[in-house]
């Protein structure tokens, strides 16, 4: 399946409506929150549009249109949202996955027992199917966030050094002092903020 890395450097013919490239599919479902604990913290799942959306571009299901989900669907995927966030902040920590609240642990377990979209094989080409896609997407997600909080991969998972934006990415640089969660976004502007502070020092 591809990975939330690989579809955000595919080209697009309009500017993408939600972050990418987290490094994993449940780190850029958390991002869903941006600003997150910040008093400017907007939630980017707004209604079930905006769910849908996010399910069309980040999800691996590209063909067909996604029909808006229900509302009580949006108060799932929210749920699967801070349920991942809880683990993954747990994994961050040096209590490990298990210090994950149990009610977290419940909600990606139920969520994990679906089915994920299905691999389908056409004219040499790979493409993900699913009945519902939204809620197959939400499977993919807890999915995700359980074997990565388990996984060697956990201690790699940072959060973003950039003021105010705390999301959290995949550090897969090979020396793993990676600091932003985007050069082009949170490093350029840490960059130009130190230039400015270097020139108004002299």
């Amino acid at each position: 399946m591809p990975t939330a890395a690989e579809k955000s450097s595919a080209p697009s013919s309009s500017t993408p409506r939600f972050r990418q490239g987290a490094g994993r599919i449940s780190l850029d479902f958390v991002r869903t929150l941006r600003y997150r604990g910040t008093a400017t913290a907007v939630d980017e799942l707004s209604d079930p549009a905006a769910l849908a959306a996010w399910v069309r571009q980040c999800g691996p299901i590209r063909a067909g249109r996604i029909a808006p989900p229900t509302a009580a669907a949006l108060t799932e995927a929210r749920a699967v949202r801070e349920a991942a966030y809880a683990l993954i902040e747990a994994a961050r920590s040096g209590a490990g996955a298990d210090a994950c609240p149990g009610s977290a642990r419940r909600i990606l377990n139920n969520s994990a027992l679906g089915a994920p979209p299905a691999p389908q094989l056409s004219n040499g080409q790979l493409s993900w199917i699913a009945e519902d896609p939204v809620s197959a997407t939400l499977v993919l997600i807890a999915r995700d966030a359980l074997e990565l909080a388990t996984s060697e991969h956990a201690d790699r998972i940072r959060i973003c050094a950039g003021a105010d934006c705390h999301a959290l990415f995949l550090d897969t640089s090979r020396p793993g002092s990676r600091r932003w969660c985007s050069m082009g976004t949170c490093g350029n502007r840490a960059k130009k903020a130190a230039l400015r502070e270097r020139t108004e020092g002299r």
